[in-house]
């Protein structure tokens, strides 16, 4: 790899480095525990994974409407780096913004964590779209996986800045624990912002060779979108692939968003399940560059099928738990499939479709997995309402896996990728 080459491939996981921290501080750690204990004080705990299960959901309803739109609109008009600024400034600053909500105003922190979740998943959206160009085909797998063990690290090393202000708040001059989850939502903006300048610096973006003016970019963006949803069952193995995923990467996604408040709905203290999340960050960060060498020595296919089968035994393994030992293992567990399972699906679907439509497919690929994150996050909460217990909810996952597992063996790579 040349130096210009490694300049712009390092530059582009640091996108995932910077971002990750809203998954990790924001999504999966504090933002349940806050919503639980703070923003929705004194209702109950089914009604509150209710409700945050529902603003999972809206946010993937909105991204999910506009994720194949936008991808088409920044291919014909060659802003993948100005779309994900867009997004990503949003994701900051409504980040920042979770600051100021006071308690028991849950309706206005939703709006914003909404809004911020749409910043993270809308960018992510052109964010993989560069895939293509800093990697060429055969290190696909290899670049994805850094990209992802950059944000395994990254989300890490600010989580656990975060856990040692929660624990010991008075060391950094905060009066308790709130106040530190409040500051911990600036440190997020402030970190997402600052590690995302490499990448607008040093990455450059293919250009789209067709001429077409500013005026009728977003019209024939459009266009491009209808005649792509009129041939899309022309590329079988794509099509296929997309159900597949959109099954088995929502069970994935509603574990990483649902999993610190289901351990609160079965009474388990906030610090040990932060310190869990903490767990699977670093386990993630060598698991997810493994995994790269593993889809590169096995095939992809058969290395997300493994992970799938793991996810299934986890929901089992879940739903049995009573102590705290238990979600310590399950943390493990996670960690070490979590980041194989998202990297090599975005490096085995960037391999799968035609490369001049990048950001179109790629915002399909977006729009079935935030799409899927409609049905996960809520079929949890209906499933905890209808029983009244939280271990139940964990087969909304196990079913979503299974489909998507079956369905998957039915994808037949092509020995030549398009």
């Amino acid at each position: 790899m040349s130096s210009t080459n490694f300049k712009q491939t390092i530059s582009w996981a640091f996108y995932d480095w910077a971002n990750s921290a809203f998954a990790t501080t924001v999504m999966a750690g504090f933002f349940p525990i806050f919503f639980k204990q703070f923003w929705s004080l004194g209702a109950d705990v089914t009604v509150s994974t209710f409700k945050l299960g529902i603003a999972n959901s809206l946010a993937g309803i909105i991204i999910a409407i506009l994720a194949p739109v936008l991808g088409a609109i920044a291919d014909k008009g060659n802003w993948k780096k100005n779309f994900l600024l867009i997004f990503a400034l949003l994701g900051v600053v409504m980040t920042g913004s979770l600051y100021f909500v006071a308690q028991g105003q849950w309706q206005i922190a939703v709006i914003f964590y909404v809004l911020a979740v749409i910043g993270f998943t809308g960018g992510n959206i052109f964010y993989d779209a560069l895939l293509i160009n800093v990697a060429p085909k055969n290190k696909l797998d290899m670049v994805s996986a850094l990209g992802y063990a950059f944000g395994y690290l990254g989300g890490g090393l600010l989580l656990a800045l975060n856990v040692l202000m929660i624990l010991y708040p008075q060391k950094f001059g905060l009066s308790n624990s709130v106040q530190a989850i409040q500051l911990s939502f600036v440190t997020v903006a402030v970190w997402w912002a600052l590690f995302s300048i490499p990448l607008f610096i040093y990455v450059r973006e293919t250009k789209n060779t067709t001429k077409i003016l500013k005026s009728k970019t977003i019209i024939s963006g459009f266009k491009q979108l209808y005649c792509t949803l009129k041939k899309i069952k022309e590329y079988k193995i794509v099509f296929i692939f997309l159900i597949s995923y959109w099954f088995y990467i929502d069970g994935v996604d509603t574990i990483i968003r649902m999993a610190v408040d289901y351990g609160l709905s079965l009474g388990f203290d906030e610090k040990s399940l932060l310190l869990s999340l903490l767990l699977v960050q670093f386990i993630g960060f060598p698991s997810a560059l493994l995994f790269g060498k593993i889809g590169e020595r096995i095939g992809a296919k058969n290395a997300i099928g493994f992970t799938i089968v793991a996810y299934i035994g986890i929901t089992f393994w879940s739903f049995f738990m009573n102590q705290v030992w238990e979600f310590y293992v399950l943390a493990v567990f996670i960690g070490l499939v979590q980041g194989g399972i998202q990297a090599l699906s975005r490096s085995f679907y960037t391999s799968i479709i035609p490369p001049n439509q990048a950001g179109e497919f790629l915002g399909f690929y977006n729009m079935m997995g935030k799409f899927a994150v409609v049905l996960g996050p809520a079929l949890m909460g209906v499933v905890a309402i209808l029983t009244g217990n939280p271990r139940y909810s964990v087969f909304a996952v196990t079913f979503l896996l299974v489909i998507g597992g079956t369905v998957l063996y039915f994808v037949k790579p092509p020995k030549v990728c398009h």
